[in-house]
């Protein structure tokens, strides 16, 4: 009956045109598919995952009592950590100068086309969290956003020109071989980072850019994250003798740890300033190392 009546009302209506026009077809946005670089990436890594763990390596404990150290080795792997630089050249050593950041920390994830929404929900969540637990540790103002000045990229190989225009907006300055780094890093590269000031004054950081490759499962992705960003903080060296530790190069240790956790609390220490030398911050870094290490009252 209802279906009668519905039909009996359409006859009723006025004639309209003969052929009903039919509407312009919307563009169907494209199925990713990753291209043969990226699903070869994304299996290398994926077994450089598992061999890594097989070999006891991302540890995510934290470390334990094979890995002893006391305030005297915590105040000299601070000070190679924080005052010398991994890709300064030879020729000084890369000895310079303490950086960090002096205004508040607003990072914004930022995912290349190629990242899925259910990657990009889990890597949004991991950054969240890692921010809002080092923002406890520094007592600095760190937290995530949709803009601000740390921006932390997550993309694939097949993102690449996505990389590059990305990063040429945010580093201009940034030379052409250094773009190519971020856009196409070579495969040994699990994540990058620069972090920096303007030309005047570099070491009083305001700009901060991190890459983290998207092929990587997720627990490599988030080693990365928790690397990169405490480096960009002002951690900008790697040390063998760092353990337990992120800081160094054998991933050993998946996620930052306690004794790191210390380092950063000591480089946000307000009685170091940014651009002091080693020797200048010396006296201060023994006492703090002691302090954090439960020897010494502050």
């Amino acid at each position: 009956m209802g279906a009668a009546l519905l039909l009996s009302g359409c006859l009723a209506l006025a004639p309209g045109p003969k052929d009903t026009p039919r509407p312009t077809p919307r563009p169907v946005a494209p199925v990713y598919t990753p291209s043969v670089e990226s699903q070869t990436l994304a299996k290398y890594y994926a077994d450089l995952e598992q061999d890594l763990l097989t070999r006891g390596l991302l540890r995510t404990d934290g470390g334990g009592p094979e890995t002893p150290y006391d305030a005297e080795d915590l105040a000299e792997r601070f000070e190679t950590l924080a005052f010398y630089d991994e890709y300064a050249s030879a020729t000084d050593g890369g000895a310079g100068g303490m950086g960090r950041w002096e205004r508040p920390v607003q990072l914004v994830p930022v995912f290349g086309p190629s990242v899925t929404p259910a990657q990009e929900a889990r890597d949004r969540a991991s950054l969240t969290a890692y921010a809002a637990r080092l923002a406890r540790i520094t007592g600095h103002p760190i937290t995530v956003g949709t803009s601000g000045n740390f921006t932390v990229l997550f993309a694939g190989i097949d993102d690449a020109d996505f990389v590059e225009t990305k990063v040429r907006r945010l580093l201009p300055n940034l030379s052409d071989r250094d773009v190519a780094l971020f856009a196409t890093p070579p495969r040994k590269f699990y994540c990058l980072v620069f972090a920096g000031g303007p030309q005047s004054d570099p070491l009083n950081y305001t700009r901060g850019v991190a890459l983290i490759r998207a092929e990587q499962p997720n627990l490599m992705r988030e080693s990365c994250i928790h690397e990169e960003i405490a480096q960009g903080l002002g951690l900008r060296n790697d040390s063998p003798k760092a353990r337990p530790s992120i800081f160094n190069d054998d991933d050993e240790f998946a996620r930052l740890t306690s004794h790191d956790e210390k380092l950063l609390q000591m480089l946000y220490d307000r009685r170091l300033r940014v651009g002091m030398s080693a020797e200048e911050a010396r006296p201060a870094i023994e006492r703090m190392a002691r302090e954090v290490m439960g020897e010494l009252s502050n």
